[in-house]
């Protein structure tokens, strides 16, 4: 007899149906596996066997054939060895294949017949929503993640012996309660913004740069708090919307990053890898093409300590995704694509030893200036909206116990621009000003007679390229937002203006 039994393999953010087809007739008792397998799905016929023995079911010898189709999609992971083993059981005729045409299954296997978690859950949930399915049978390890999902039944099981117990018996699936996805505002951080000494300009660019999520350099001597600025970022991020969390839960669902403790994003995330990080950690990729540190920060900060430490084929890495807010990771087999659209915050020193322009303190040659300012190329300073100079803190700032405003208050102007953006840009396909295309900033960052003379002798003076003049128009436009102002005016260039000069 032949059965057929829905299940789905990722590549990317997404997810596709496989068809997890078994064959049981006479003959030699062979169990083979077909349908371009990785190496893990390939071992699963050794775990199924034994999980379905284990379990208490003793079946006639027989010659059995699974296949994994569409024949053209790499199989991997072990989320097949549930769906394999139920394949089985339903050719044997111990399961009605009724209930199987409705549902789709995934899990891993142990030998001994419990069914253990794997990643990817989310965006197979929301993919089996989308195609119809009644049902998603999951481990129920994996209850939680799936249940964020409306619309669709999520089964979480825990073993083969408890699943074929409940269909022979006629029960009602366990059915996990739907999870109410709540978005607040209220998490507790351990940094604030009031406890940042002085450095009102550096305060200023960022509140811009988070506005419109703009990517931002802190430069300045060790010790001046660009580290200690940064970290501070995610205290006055703004809310994830739903469609933004759900972007992001999907992503952290591949990689692996969701449990039961957290099993959806309500947060913006905040990355901040070593400076020896490697290309596929940064970007993406490996064995299993999974995604790098510029997807785990979508809708979120990256930040980069010490710019010019890290590799130079590691920050030229960065050139697309800044650019195209994704990232393409191509294999012999298939091509990936991940979501990048991170806000970079980086940080570096004007020279090797941290203090240059001041001579009394900077031992560095003209030369090694040079060279290192130069690790750092043109094209990514380019796709940079905002350089500011963070300078020493004055003795006074630091005694000074009314140092500044709190992340609180901060934030919540953040928010009113933030609804500004959103009610801007409602018809179109982007959340922030830093989002706009070529066309969007024609229509959406208009400039007067006089703002436009202003322009153009920065565009001379400054040596911009087209692309850096788009950046300054969506950096005015988010000053225009924090002022309330519907077009963008002279003080609002003026400034954004201010922000390159640091180049």
């Amino acid at each position: 007899m032949v059965s057929v039994v829905f299940s789905a393999a990722i590549g990317g953010i997404y997810a596709q149906i496989i068809n997890v087809e078994a064959d049981v007739s006479d003959g030699l008792p062979v169990f083979n596996m077909v349908g371009y397998l990785s190496s893990e799905v390939k071992e699963a016929k050794d775990r199924v066997r034994t999980s379905i023995r284990n379990s208490g079911f003793l079946l006639k010898p027989k010659h059995i054939t699974v296949n994994l189709s569409p024949a053209n999609i790499r199989k991997t992971g072990t989320g097949f060895d549930l769906p394999v083993a139920v394949s089985i059981l339903a050719a044997y005729e111990l399961l009605p294949q009724e209930l199987l045409d409705e549902s789709l299954i995934v899990g891993e296997l142990s030998l001994e017949g419990s069914i253990k978690r794997i990643t990817g859950i989310l965006p197979i949930v929301l993919m089996a929503k989308e195609k119809g399915f009644k049902r998603v049978i999951v481990p129920r390890d994996n209850a939680l993640e799936g249940a964020v999902v409306s619309g669709i039944d999520v089964v979480g099981i825990d073993s083969v012996g408890e699943l074929f117990s409940i269909i022979s018996k006629g029960e009602e699936l366990p059915v996990t309660e739907t999870v109410e996805v709540v978005l607040s505002d209220e998490k507790v951080y351990p940094e604030d913004f009031s406890e940042v000494s002085g450095q009102f300009m550096a305060r200023r660019a960022v509140e811009i740069a988070v506005s419109g999520m703009h990517n931002i350099i802190l430069s300045g001597p060790p010790g001046a708090g660009k580290t200690m600025i940064a970290k501070r970022i995610p205290t006055v991020m703004p809310m994830l919307t739903f469609d933004e969390s759900m972007e992001l839960s999907r992503i952290y669902s591949i990689a692996g990053l969701l449990d039961e403790e957290r099993y959806i994003l309500t947060a913006r995330p905040f990355c901040a890898p070593h400076h020896t990080a490697t290309v596929p950690s940064l970007i993406g990729g490996g064995g299993k093409a999974a995604p790098g540190a510029v997807s785990l920060s979508h809708n979120g900060v990256l930040f980069l300590d010490e710019l010019p430490e890290f590799g130079r084929d590691t920050i030229e890495a960065l050139r697309q995704p800044l650019e195209d807010r994704k990232v393409n990771i191509s294999r012999m087999n298939a091509s990936y694509t991940y979501p990048a659209g991170f806000m970079l915050v980086a940080s570096m020193n004007p020279c090797p030893c941290g203090f240059y322009p001041d001579r009394t303190k900077c031992t560095c040659t003209p030369q090694s200036i040079e060279r290192y300012k130069h690790r750092i190329s043109r094209p990514i300073l380019d796709r940079i909206d905002i350089f500011v100079n963070v300078e020493k803190t004055e003795f006074r700032d630091i005694c000074d116990r009314n140092r500044g405003e709190d992340s609180k208050t901060i934030r919540a102007r953040i928010e009113k621009v933030r609804q500004i953006e959103l009610k801007r840009y409602e018809k179109e396909k982007i959340r922030f000003n830093s989002q706009l295309s070529g066309s969007m900033v024609d229509k959406y960052c208009v400039l007067n007679e006089k703002c436009l003379r202003i322009m153009e002798k920065a565009y001379e003076t400054l040596d911009l390229s087209a692309r850096g003049y788009h950046r300054i128009l969506k950096v005015a436009r988010t000053i225009a937002d924090m002022d309330g102002a519907d077009d963008i005016e002279e003080e609002h260039l003026r400034e954004a203006i201010g922000y390159r000069g640091f180049m």
